[in-house]
């Protein structure tokens, strides 16, 4: 795992079987092999889950090598199909198991009993493999062969009840972009690193047990806090953080119609005191430089007053200007902004962060790239697998080394 002479952290040389067919393990095992970690994905006849799932590249309906939900998943694995229902299937699996450094799996432990799978014996019989389980509810307790979605999961965890509108009569909205698969799979990636941290010392592997569920119980922000101490309950709120009481808006639009996020905050005074001085350089500060506004309780008693200053002072610059000067003032200040315009941001653009991949179907499309920058051997995502590409030269591969 550690490489070169200086030092540098890349996943060059590790060995890894995927067994998972759902995103939380799948996501584990993509940040691997980003990273040049040989991560074989080992599926069906039939094609992982997720390859079934669309949308599909269009012209590519129903094609298990164009799912772009799958591609998101699983850039830069191998992919091998094997029969595990049979005794020769079993076989060869547990040919790939034995050869290799990590395994990830994402199923409850009944799940993976019907497969033939017992997490507990590989770990002793490969002591020095490293078994990542992200399921569902972890492999123990009364909710440990529950089935999930990410739906699901965010609503159990408590995230659920705490993303929405200020109207209550709307039930909870669900965040996008399979938030609880993500956050597991960031749980188990840490576990698995964490793992191998302590294989180098004791040359022994372990069974990493991660449970989604867990992993977004203790990512609630402030509703676990609220109520372990003062024992209140958030309430959901229009783009603002949830509070037991409701706060101001935050949201304030532009003169070219672009929302930015300003969440005003009067607590601190010199805040205060960069805020009144932007506000002056329109001739919009009014009466805020007043004496008396340097007493929080009387910002407190005028904030609607000052809101409907800060409306009116954004409402006249374009969101560009806006963004900059905050910025340039120390003001946590940034646009809303859809996602397709990220593809055109100019921060991301400058890093590189969408990166050309190459497509099982042919041409080349962006993905998002690595989010962290190693000083050596940072890698990105490769094309991904189509379905059993790699069956025939991996099982060959293993054959002949045995030899």
């Amino acid at each position: 795992m550690w490489n070169g002479p200086t030092g540098d952290l890349t996943y060059s040389g590790l060995r890894v079987v995927e067994l998972a067919q759902d995103p939380q393990g799948e996501i584990v095992g993509k940040l691997l092999a980003d990273q040049g970690a040989d991560v074989v994905k080992v599926e069906p006849p039939g094609g992982a889950a997720g390859r079934h799932i669309g949308p599909f590249r269009a012209g590519n309906e129903g094609d298990p090598d164009a799912s772009l939900h799958f591609w998101a998943y699983n850039t830069s694995k191998r992919s091998v199909t094997l029969d595990a229902s049979t005794e020769d299937g079993r076989a060869q699996r547990s040919s790939l198991i034995a050869g290799a450094d990590v395994l990830i799996t994402s199923d409850g432990p009944s799940r993976l009993a019907a497969d033939g799978i017992d997490l507990d014996v590989l770990v002793t019989t490969h002591p020095e493999l490293i078994a990542v389980s992200v399921s569902p509810f972890g492999l123990t307790g009364p909710w440990a062969d529950w089935h999930t979605s990410d739906l699901v999961a965010l609503a159990a965890g408590g995230i659920l009840n705490s993303c929405g509108y200020d109207d209550h009569s709307i039930p909870p909205i669900r965040p996008g972009g399979n938030q609880a698969f993500q956050l597991a799979a960031s749980f188990g990636h840490t576990g698995l690193l964490l793992a191998l941290l302590e294989r180098q010392a004791t040359k022994l592997g372990q069974l990493v047990d991660v449970s989604m569920h867990e992993a977004i119980a203790v990512s609630g922000e402030l509703a676990n806090p609220y109520w372990f101490y003062p024992r209140v309950l958030l309430q959901r709120q229009t783009c603002r953080h949830a509070q037991p009481s409701p706060t101001q808006p935050a949201l304030f639009e532009c003169a070219d119609g672009v929302q930015v996020y300003f969440a005003l905050i009067l607590s601190d005074a010199r805040t205060w005191s960069v805020l009144v001085e932007w506000l002056a350089t329109l001739g919009m500060d009014l009466d805020l430089g007043e004496e008396e506004y340097l007493s929080l309780a009387h910002r407190q008693e005028r904030f609607s007053y000052i809101q409907t200053i800060m409306e009116s002072f954004f409402l006249v610059q374009d969101s560009t200007t806006v963004c900059r000067d905050a910025q340039s003032r120390g003001l946590p200040l940034g646009p809303v902004l859809a996602p397709e315009q990220l593809l055109e941001d100019e921060h991301l653009t400058e890093r590189g962060f969408f990166v050309p991949v190459p497509l099982p179907t042919g041409g080349k499309a962006l993905f998002p790239g690595s989010s962290y920058r190693f000083s050596y051997s940072t890698g990105n995502p490769t094309q991904p697998p189509r379905l059993g590409e790699h069956t025939g030269e991996n099982f060959h591969d293993r054959e002949q080394a045995a030899v």
